[in-house]
């Protein structure tokens, strides 16, 4: 059975995940830890828990999801994955905070570890997740879907009542319409963690959500 830990990140108020299940593993996705309160609960909650990290993963390539990622690298030694469509945004991460902050980490951002591309699938503990490539908030936005437990990560693609912006770098309004046609068509039931706000579900959305549409 899938435990769901969310943690909100930094001034941007950001979603980041840490997923595990009976067997111990976990993934951590989106870690936008930008405080030291923020990164060592994190921390603690994977070593109180016994958790075994496995992958971090990326929805894309935004500063505000990426600002913990030397904790986890450092911790642990993974490095941030990603679709490949995002890795010029990865490697412009100190640019991107300047930007929208105002301020640069610390430290380094570590490098990529694996270039995703849409269909790839991630496995950890008794879990499969399948990378579903959802372009417009960025060009290599995804979401993470994990089938048997009715779950979806969307990152920035899909809100409660909401969708992301599609005016920065690789943006493009018209692709993350096809790309929310594409999840409209997912289970009624599917759990959607999105990387701001609440938890929501398919269902709701397509009822709610002005954007969404079967």
């Amino acid at each position: 059975m899938m435990k769901i830990q969310r943690f909100v990140c930094n001034m941007i108020q950001e979603n980041c995940y840490v997923l595990s299940d009976d067997s111990s593993e976990c993934v951590i996705v989106d870690c936008g830890a930008w405080y030291d309160t923020e990164r060592k609960a994190i921390l603690a909650y994977i070593r109180d828990n016994h958790l075994v990290p496995k992958h971090l993963l990326c929805t894309h390539g935004h500063c505000d999801h990426n600002f913990g990622n030397n904790t986890i690298f450092d911790e642990f030694a993974l490095g941030p994955e990603v679709h490949k469509d995002d890795e010029s945004l990865m490697n412009k991460l100190p640019q991107q905070s300047m930007m929208f902050i105002g301020a640069v980490p610390p430290y380094p951002f570590p490098a990529i570890s694996r270039l995703l591309d849409d269909g790839d699938t991630i496995t950890f503990g008794q879990h499969t997740i399948k990378v579903i490539h959802t372009p417009g908030h960025s060009r290599g936005s995804v979401c993470f879907y994990i089938e048997d437990e009715h779950i979806l990560l969307t990152g920035d693609t899909l809100f409660h009542l909401s969708i992301g912006r599609t005016d920065l770098e690789g943006g493009s309004m018209m692709q993350i319409i096809q790309s929310l046609r594409s999840l409209a068509q997912l289970p009624d039931e599917t759990q959607v963690l999105p990387g701001h706000g609440g938890v929501t579900t398919i269902g709701d959305e397509l009822r709610v959500n002005p954007y969404l549409d079967r």
